[in-house]
């Protein structure tokens, strides 16, 4: 009898050919596949190695073993013995199937493949059937069963078999000329062996590393090829040009019959369901295919029920509950396994397709045309590339849930019917009922994520614009009203969310659905029929299936949650990749440039132009005639309606406002071109340069700050410059070069690169300009008048015509000559000329001495003159503060109340499980059971309680996380607008773009979400914890060491998890600076044909942020498998436990403690996972909080009618712009009396910027002060003193926004006062011909308007504020000279209340002060009247001489 519980009873012949079969079967089916894959996937070949020679010895020696057992069964047949049929033709299978295991290993040795998971899965299925051989043997063995020869082959097959089975756990050597073993750093999953990729175990060494000490991005492994933008993005892009190509022809067919829209207008016109499809096909025809047949993979396996019906027979041997518990055990596992590798693919696949579209984005941004750059922002397409990317890779994770969910709901109801009849039909409709509300639901929640997005999108553009000109609002003390509009936005923002989240908590509390299921099933099953009983089987079994229909109902809500979401984000993506290329219709001519009868959208009407090689053509005319928009023509960046346009020869550009990179001088000069140091310094004189870059820590390789914050406007313009004129090329389009430099500078220019003995003398240079006198020296001129040409010639000839051009000359000429006797005897106005390069040039110089000094000795030198700081990244795990910090954030009533909450409805779901247990034992008499209206009633109670309590509590843990939000939102705007501007100098625009989209997305809407799902899962583990131990005390047993090994794990793994998601997040930021950069530069890059090159730099770091993410992919993995694997080993003792107890337990009671020892198991994991994606996700609050500590500008006292004279007072003041420099201003001590007009001259260098930077408080005094009107501007608040003072900037800025937003951006004055400053300005009948005039909407950095324009605005902002000192700088640079003219007469009559310092870069703007400031060094050099001051003959004079004005 014992014999017989013991052994498992095979018929030999079953043994012989199915047991022995299956394994061979397995290899022939997987044969063709597999040797199709090896065929395509070639990675090299592998040298014969000892573990390749030992592998094809075995194979040999099992091969002879087997047919030496089919020889010996024919010799024993040939002696007359019986033996059937199997006994020679499973020999004949198994040594055939032998031969193909060799080939196989000696394939997938040329074939480069390391460790085979096909024939490691043929040797452990060969394994297993070899034991069931053996065990028979043995049996035979002990009956005293006589047959050496099998018995010793028998062992000998099984032995070697185990060690085939053993030596394919390991790997062979990389294969030749492999990258693996070139590589330096090479990902271990290409070397590991195939049961180490399917447990992670080859992320465990990472693991440990970043367990002992925090990791660093060395520590991180290369990007596997084909995970690289270089793979992916070109795969991608040749699809979408695909379909792009195939829609372009439709449209041609389209305008042949008589469809002439332009292209854009029917982009935007095109439905978007219809963009976002043809997207959609491109995506699906990358990534579907491995996607689905992952997830089949991933169903294929179903729980068993037969150890509960071991439980049940009492007659059973024992040998079958521990063989079902095995086989639970194994089926869990491969489930596990499974799963893991499904959800491994998923994310892997969503890391490329994340790398996909983040390539393509970019590559769209290089040919988007002029007006398709107007329809879209910078923050717009930081959005795309962080959120709605994320979107569509959440949407792989949850889509199969979509349809899954379903088929499980679906199977369900059938073993409802089986269990409880036609009662079980009442579920369906009820299901049904509620699916319609569901739907609904979900409809209204996709409105509401459109609408948030749509916010987002409003809110990055403005942050954007606020970062991108920062400088400006702080000098215009704009920083509140700005703030106000952002928090507007965010506003309606965090509406549109709160409302989609009060949307999600009613689909999230799915309890109520299959509670409403099983009441109502409960219900009819009970009433209808008294005799229908409601025992403790149906009852659990019920129940057990209703969590299933629950897990499947919960999991829906989430997988159409990620379709409406992706579905949105689809749409924007397709929006935005649909929108109008720039088309270059350039073409040959004998002549280098030509444009024939050319007309190009509200520019020009025809225009006929042709320059020659190696002429100088100068292009004038006045503000808004078309002189930049002919350059972009001839770039091919305007829309061309009809003509022709060719250049010959390749063209370099220089805009009117330079576009500098965030990189060296070098490299902003070099351009991507090879240093030829003889050229290189020839250009760098030439451009004027030398001066400059002796005042730079590391000279040429000093980094320049984005948009080249820390270096002046004349400075930019002159490394543009020199960028155009080191690239030799032919052709020379340059849009007002000389406006941003002083006289002496432009004229050193002019002589030494653009004249007729410069470096570009025999290149063909096309020169726009307001500088009048260089006109003589010039081959031809073209004078503009309305976008059309009015005169064209050489300087001579357009004099003798007497036109357009010479009444404009002699205008001039007479204005000058006005001027130059027009010194005033009375002080009347005061401009404080406030120079980009005022501001901007001592602010450089001063942050490259701070670096200077602010680095250690040992410094390396190629650290020397770095400005942009990297991102900083915290180690370790996430420190307690954080978590609180975010939990005050929420309130302390509201975490009280969650708690209370959460509470409530776990102690319904309770009362309600218990009341069902009693309901359940209630006695039957007479085939019926009492009191079931009582019962279907209370059990419907506190269903209703705990559905409430679940509502509740959902709807507090994510409206909570909406107040926080909001908090951490208003703190980090707060603090990052009370910076001072060495902050925003030092921080690239990428870090700050990074914590207000992606930092901030997962504080909305990923913290919230998962701190539910934590809270859920843990209460509910009270609960169940509870209800074991007082069924099963002895439970505490394997519950305890559980909880502890599942917290060891967690900790293992959350110190590595938390860096890693550091690392992730801090490589995002460059990916948005360069997207940035691009944008802002597209038509200089496009110029220069640079568009590969920039291409490269995207996708490296592109590359290095997927690097840094992908080990991130795999931890979680790695976590999610170990669990799964403890859980699943918790199971094997439980039903263990429950074989060897099995006369103590009942089967109600052992099923009890089965059912809810897998509950843990299921629950334990999923709270570990939530755990740590809080503590992934917290990282955002930690980088969000970073910058409270960073330095701030202080607030100070409020004076209300302050200044009434303007008066100002210098004492003893000097200025450091950082502890332990030296002073860049030493002892300044004038007084400048109110309605003064002040000049300020001195070579660059002086000080005279830092003079505006005291006077700002932009750097607070070392030593003395400032009086304004007797009181020390120290005792001012900021925002007060910045707004009575008005500064003009050198370059012009304006906000995307309407026009009146720009004039006037706090809404202080009234029209009419507007349209007047409009007309001072000579801009209202402009203005009163656009469309919406002053409703007219800028775009981003006011494109759609031209830099004089734009200068011109800004005048007009500072004639409404009307402020007792006014600091203008340059601020007719970008102006004609008539417009010049007019200005200066205007800001004497205008401003003669107010006082006036100038900044001077050109000499004689100041000739007609009151007085002239002098500096040199820092100190004051000279300080007289003009007159006295050219009588002496000192620094003053010398600076007029150089002027050419002596």
């Amino acid at each position: 009898a014992f014999r017989k519980s013991y052994y498992l009873h095979f018929p030999q012949c079953f043994q012989d050919t199915v047991v022995a079969w299956i394994p061979c079967a397995f290899l022939w089916v997987v044969f063709p596949f597999y040797y199709l894959y090896l065929k395509h996937h070639k990675k090299g070949y592998i040298r014969m190695s000892h573990l390749f020679k030992a592998k094809m010895v075995l194979g040999f020696i099992l091969m002879l073993l087997c047919f030496s057992n089919l020889f010996f069964t024919l010799w024993e047949i040939n002696q007359g013995t019986l033996r059937a049929p199997a006994f020679f033709i499973s020999p004949a299978v198994l040594g055939i199937t032998m031969m193909l295991a060799v080939f196989l290993t000696q394939l997938e040795r040329q074939k480069g493949v390391q460790s085979s998971g096909v024939l490691l899965i043929y040797w452990l299925l060969s394994f297993l059937s070899s034991i069931v051989t053996v065990n028979l043997k043995i049996q035979h063995a002990m009956k005293l069963v006589s047959d050496p020869f099998h018995h010793i082959a028998s062992y000998t097959y099984s032995t070697l078999v185990l060690v085939e089975l053993v030596i394919s756990f390991f790997t062979d050597q990389p294969p030749f000329f492999s990258k693996i073993v070139s590589d330096s750093n090479p990902c271990p999953e290409a070397s590991a062996s195939f049961v180490s990729r399917i447990t992670y175990w080859w992320f465990s060494g990472l693991l440990w590393k970043g367990y002992q000490q925090p990791l660093e991005a060395e520590d991180l492994w290369s990007l596997m090829k084909e995970n690289s933008s270089e793979e992916i993005v070109s795969q991608l892009e040749r699809e979408w040009k695909m379909y792009c190509g195939s829609i372009t022809f439709e449209k041609d067919q389209q305008r042949e019959a008589d469809l002439t829209e332009a292209r854009e207008t029917q982009v935007l016109l095109e439905p978007e369901d219809c963009q976002s499809k043809s997207l959609l096909k491109v995506l699906w025809s990358m990534f579907g295919t491995y996607f689905l047949f992952v997830k089949f993979s991933a169903n294929l396996l179903f729980s068993c029920s037969l150890f509960l019906e071991f439980m049940k027979d009492q007659e059973s041997p024992n040998w079958k509950g521990y063989f079902y518990a095995g086989l639970m055990f194994f089926l869990a596992c491969l489930q596990t396994l499974f799963e893991q590798w499904y959800m491994y693919t998923c994310l892997v696949i969503g890391v490329r397709l994340k790398t996909a579209v983040t390539g393509l984005v970019y590559r769209k941004i290089l040919v988007m045309s002029n007006a398709a750059r107007k329809a879209t922002t910078v923050g717009e397409i930081v959005n795309l590339v962080s959120v709605d990317v994320q979107k569509l890779m959440d949407l792989i994770i949850y889509f199969n849930g979509i349809w899954l969910a379903p088929i499980r709901i679906i199977i369900c109801f059938v073993f409802l019917w089986q269990l409880l009849g036609p009662s079980a039909l009442t579920a369906v409709a009820v299901f049904f009922l509620l699916l319609p509300l569901n739907f609904a639901i979900t409809k209204k929640r996709s409105q509401f994520q459109v609408s948030f997005m749509q916010h987002k999108d409003d809110r990055a553009k403005l942050t954007n614009a606020i970062f991108s000109d920062i400088k400006v609002i702080k000098l215009y003390a704009w920083e509140k009203a700005f703030m106000e509009k952002v928090l507007g936005i965010r506003k309606q923002e965090l509406q549109a969310l709160k409302r989609s989240q009060l949307l999600f908590a009613s689909v999230v509390c799915c309890p109520f659905a299959p509670f409403q299921i099983a009441l109502v099933m409960f219900a009819v099953y009970t009433l209808v029929d008294e005799t229908h009983v409601l025992d403790a089987q149906k009852a659990f079994v019920s129940l057990t299936l209703i969590n299933i229909l629950n897990t499947a109902h919960s999991f829906l809500p989430f997988s159409i949650n990620a379709l409406v979401q992706a579905k949105v984000s689809l749409n924007r993506l397709a929006a935005f990749l649909s929108l109008e290329d720039f088309l270059c219709n350039h073409s040959i001519s004998a002549a280098l440039i030509a444009v024939t009868s050319g007309a190009t959208v509200l520019c020009f009407g025809r225009i006929n132009l042709s320059v020659l090689e190696g002429n100088l053509l100068a292009v004038v005319g006045q503000v808004g005639a078309g002189k930049s928009s002919l350059l972009a023509t001839l770039l091919g960046e305007l829309q061309k309606l009809e003509g022709h346009v060719s250049v010959k020869g390749t063209v370099a550009y220089v805009p009117q406002q330079a576009w500098i990179q965030n990189a060296s001088v070098e490299d902003n000069i070099l351009f991507g071109k090879e240093m030829d140091d003889s050229w290189y310094n020839r250009v760098i004189h030439a451009c004027a340069l030398h001066p400059d870059l002796e005042t730079f820590p590391a000279g040429s390789r000093s980094e320049i700050g984005e948009k080249g914050i820390n270096i002046s406007g004349g400075q930019k313009q002159r490394v543009g410059l020199a960028r155009a004129v080191y690239q030799k090329a032919a052709i020379y389009l340059l849009d007002d070069p000389l406006s941003a430099v002083d006289a002496q500078v432009g004229q050193h220019i002019f002589e030494q690169v653009i004249g007729p003995n410069g470096l570009l003398k025999e290149k063909t240079r096309i020169l726009v300009t307001h500088t009048i006198s260089i006109l003589p020296y010039v081959d031809n001129i073209v004078v503009l008048v309305d976008g059309e040409i009015s005169e064209m010639g050489c300087y001579q000839e357009l004099l003798q015509k007497n036109g357009v051009f010479a009444d404009f000359l002699y205008s001039y000429s007479s204005a000058q000559e006005e001027e130059a006797y027009d010194l005033p005897g009375n002080p009347h106005i005061v401009v404080f000329l406030y120079s980009d390069r005022s501001l901007k040039a001592s602010t450089e110089r001063s942050s490259y001495r701070a670096i200077r000094q602010d680095r250690a000795p040992t410094a390396a030198s190629k650290d020397v003159g770095r400005l942009i700081e990297g991102e900083k990244t915290q180690h370790g795990r996430v420190n307690t503060s954080i978590y609180l910090d975010y939990l005050k954030a929420m309130g302390s009533p509201v975490c009280l109340y969650i708690i209370l909450l959460f509470t409530c409805q776990q102690t319904a779901s309770f009362c309600r499980g218990y009341w069902l247990s009693k309901w359940a034992d209630d006695p039957v008499n007479n085939g019926t059971q009492k009191h079931t209206e009582l019962r279907v009633g209370v059990f419907g109670v506190l269903g209703v309680i705990q559905a409430i309590g679940k509502f509740g509590s959902t709807a507090a843990v994510l409206l909570g996380g909406t107040i926080a939000s909001r908090k951490l939102f208003r703190q980090l705007l707060e603090n990052i607008a009370r910076s001072p501007m060495m902050f925003f100098e030092q921080t690239s625009i990428g870090n700050l773009l990074n914590r207000f989209s992606k930092e901030m997305d997962a504080i909305d809407s990923v913290i919230p979400d998962k701190l539910k799902s934590l809270l859920g899962f843990l209460f509910n583990l009270l609960e169940i914890y509870i209800v074991i131990v007082l069924a099963t005390p002895i439970a505490v047993v394997a519950i305890v060491p559980l909880t502890v090994l599942y917290a060891a794990f967690q900790n293992f793994y959350v110190a590595t998890s938390c860096q890693l998601r550091r690392l992730e997040a801090a490589s995002r930021s460059p990916i948005y600076s360069h997207i940035s950069e691009t944008f802002q530069g597209s038509g200089v890059i496009r110029a220069y044909k640079a568009q590969q090159r920039f291409i490269s730099q995207n996708d490296f770091r592109v590359d290095e942020n997927q690097r840094m993410c992908f080990p991130g992919v795999v931890a979680d993995r790695w976590l999610a498998a170990n669990l799964e694997f403890l859980g699943n080993s918790i199971v094997l003792f439980a039903a263990l436990f429950a074989v060897i107890n099995k006369k103590q337990l009942t089967p109600g009671i052992a099923a009890f403690s089965i059912s809810y020892a897998l509950q843990i198991t299921g629950i334990l994991n999923w709270m570990v996972r939530s755990w740590t994606e809080i503590e992934n996700n917290v990282v955002s609050v930690e980088r969000v909080k970073e910058y409270s500590t960073t330095p701030k500008e202080v607030a100070n006292q409020i004076f209300q009618a302050w200044p009434t004279e303007g008066r100002i007072e210098f004492r003893n003041y000097s200025l450091q712009y950082r502890p332990n420099l030296e002073l860049a201003l030493k002892n300044i001590t004038i007084t400048i009396r109110g309605q003064e007009k002040i000049g300020i001259a001195g070579r660059t260098g002086a000080g005279k910027s830092t003079l505006a930077v005291g006077l700002l408080r932009l750097v607070e005094a070392a030593e003395g002060e400032i009086s304004i009107d007797g009181i020390n501007i120290a005792h001012i608040g900021l925002h007060d003193l910045r707004t009575k003072i008005t500064i003009i900037p050198q370059d012009p800025i304006l906000f995307s926004g309407s026009l009146r937003m720009n004039l006037d951006p706090l809404n202080t004055y009234c029209d009419a006062d507007i349209w007047t400053a409009l007309e001072l300005t000579q801009l209202k009948n402009f203005v009163l011909n656009l469309p919406d005039q002053l409703n007219y909407e800028c775009s981003e950095q006011g494109e759609n308007l031209s830099i004089g324009q734009k200068q011109l605005l800004c005048l007009a902002r500072a004639l409404l504020r009307k402020t007792k000192i006014l600091v203008l700088d340059e601020a007719t640079a970008s102006v004609d000279v008539e417009m010049d003219l007019h200005i200066q007469s205007m800001i004497r009559t205008q401003f003669k209340e107010c006082t006036v310092l100038t900044i001077a870069h050109r000499v004689n703007t100041i000739l007609d002060c009151n007085r002239i400031l002098v500096l040199e060094n820092g100190q004051i050099a000279e300080f007289d009247t003009p007159e006295k001051l050219m009588a002496q003959k000192g620094l003053f004079y010398r600076l007029v001489e150089e002027s050419g004005l002596v």
